[in-house]
């Protein structure tokens, strides 16, 4: 079984990181150091690079499920597989720190990244709110729907309750769009002024509506659509 210590001395990522940062590694690079060994007549080099392809790349692979890494070959065991979701989630919840440390839409790729990395590659529709503060920091997410959104399956009275029990100020909607595009559909607009008008009436403000897929997310807001 390949062992990365096995490498090249340029070609081993460890040295490469300790030597000149780990900005200077590729994403298979970086990915290597976690799995450690590659399996027979396969480097952990290659290993890195075959994962990553299989998902379509970094983004791919942070939406991955446990029983998708399992059924790659070379990740069958559980050691691997924990380690790679811890360092998933670890990834998830430092882009949540951050909405929650300052004011969201003083950085607004934050957003569209923390949305990016919970939604964007789900095989089915999810309507999720991110609930803010009076100083528009993140309070929580959650997700509220699943399954074909219309403004007949979002239900204006639950978006309503869960922006009273987190006593929020204001709300991004955001959902994904599992075909690719981002392009906001007369429904996301008529089911966005619906929430809009239902959440005015308890004084909470609808700031934006992001819609994600792999790769893309675009703001209503930021298009003039609220």
């Amino acid at each position: 079984m390949p062992l990365l210590q096995e490498l090249p001395p340029d070609a081993r990522p460890r040295e490469k990181l300790l030597a000149r940062g780990a900005a200077a590694l590729s994403d298979s690079e970086l990915l290597a150091l976690l799995l450690r060994t590659g399996t027979r007549g396969r480097s952990v080099l290659q290993m890195a690079q075959e994962v990553l392809e299989r998902f379509g790349g970094l983004a791919g692979l942070l939406h991955a499920s446990g029983e998708q890494l399992r059924a790659i070959h070379g990740l069958g065991g559980p050691a691997k597989r924990s380690e790679l979701l811890a360092v998933m989630e670890l990834a998830r919840r430092a882009v949540a720190e951050r909405l929650k440390e300052r004011e969201v839409f003083g950085s607004p790729e934050a957003v569209k990244s923390y949305l990016q990395l919970h939604l964007a590659r789900r095989p089915h529709e999810v309507f999720a709110g991110l609930f803010l503060d009076a100083q528009n920091r993140l309070i929580a997410m959650e997700e509220l729907f699943r399954g074909t959104l219309t403004q007949t399956s979002v239900y204006p009275r639950e978006v309503v309750l869960q922006a009273l029990h987190h006593h929020a100020a204001a709300v991004v909607l955001a959902h994904n769009h599992p075909s690719g595009t981002v392009q906001p559909s007369r429904a996301d607009e008529a089911l966005t002024q619906t929430l809009k008008a239902a959440l005015a009436l308890v004084d909470v403000r609808v700031l934006d509506h992001v819609i994600v897929a792999p790769g893309h997310a675009l703001s209503m807001a930021e298009r003039g659509l609220l």
